[in-house]
């Protein structure tokens, strides 16, 4: 579990899935994978269907689990997601023309909630389920390898040299603010505790985590210098290709996508 919280997903244990896993959709091609991605975002982005998005989550749920990947882990990992979703939609879900449910306001001011109101909210709270969902099942049954070469590939420099050295100084950052939070809890203090007693000095030491990963992040690009880093990280690391039933597979989703878009669902 996360030091931070639980609810933030640990990129540490994301990995630690991503080389570990043995199933078998780690052994299916990332191409496939990652294409499906691309077919279930295009899929949620057009159908408003409730029956359909729930059975498109009850799926990616299901291989998600049959992967023997934490559900109670990606369940706690939900909160953010949802909090996001919700604090975007909770103002359009109001007036939407429907069946009235009920009503609260004050003089001069009456917003109306309703059944399509109501409908719009699960549409969208499943929407992002979905998506963020099969996005940490592509991440953790996809070796780092194949998921470096692949961006490697797919994107233009420098977008991928950005990408992937991001996403390394990443987990320098995560370590700092490890770090700093443990050194709270042995003080006998707490994250929100302490944000709200002491606010600017916590601005203070958030600010202080960024510098020393700064310096930390120097330090390393000197490293990779000195052992002949020209400045274009190469992915050079090969993907398992795609074969007839990925193909099929493709194919099957994307016309499943196109499907819904001539019919409207």
């Amino acid at each position: 579990m996360s030091a931070i919280s639980g609810h933030i997903p640990d990129i540490d244990f994301i990995t630690f899935c991503s080389e570990h896993n043995r199933s078998f959709f780690a052994r299916v091609s990332p191409w496939t994978k990652a294409l499906a991605l691309v077919a279930i975002v295009l899929l949620i982005t057009v159908v408003q269907s409730l029956p359909l998005l729930v059975a498109l989550y009850a799926a990616v749920l299901a291989a998600y689990a049959a992967a023997g990947l934490p559900v109670r882990r990606l369940f706690a990992w939900y909160l953010l997601p949802l909090f996001f979703v919700f604090s975007l939609v909770v103002l359009m879900i109001w007036n939407v023309p429907g069946n009235e449910l009920f009503s609260v306001g004050a003089p001069g001011f009456k917003a109306t909630m309703t059944d399509n109101g109501l409908l719009m909210l699960a549409r969208l709270l499943l929407k992002a389920l979905i998506s963020v969902s099969f996005s940490l099942f592509f991440l953790m049954t996809t070796k780092y390898n194949h998921f470096s070469t692949m961006i490697y590939r797919v994107f233009p420099s420098p977008i991928d040299q950005v990408f992937l050295m991001s996403y390394r100084f990443i987990f320098l950052t995560l370590k700092m603010v490890d770090s700093m939070v443990k050194a709270l809890h042995s003080r006998g203090s707490g994250l929100i505790s302490s944000a709200v007693r002491q606010s600017r000095l916590f601005a203070e030491v958030f600010a202080l985590v960024f510098i020393r990963s700064y310096d930390r992040a120097d330090r390393v690009s000197k490293a990779m210098e000195s052992r002949g880093f020209s400045g274009k990280y190469i992915a050079a690391t090969e993907v398992p290709p795609m074969r007839i039933p990925d193909y099929v597979f493709v194919a099957a989703s994307f016309g499943l996508s196109g499907l819904a878009v001539l019919r409207g669902w």
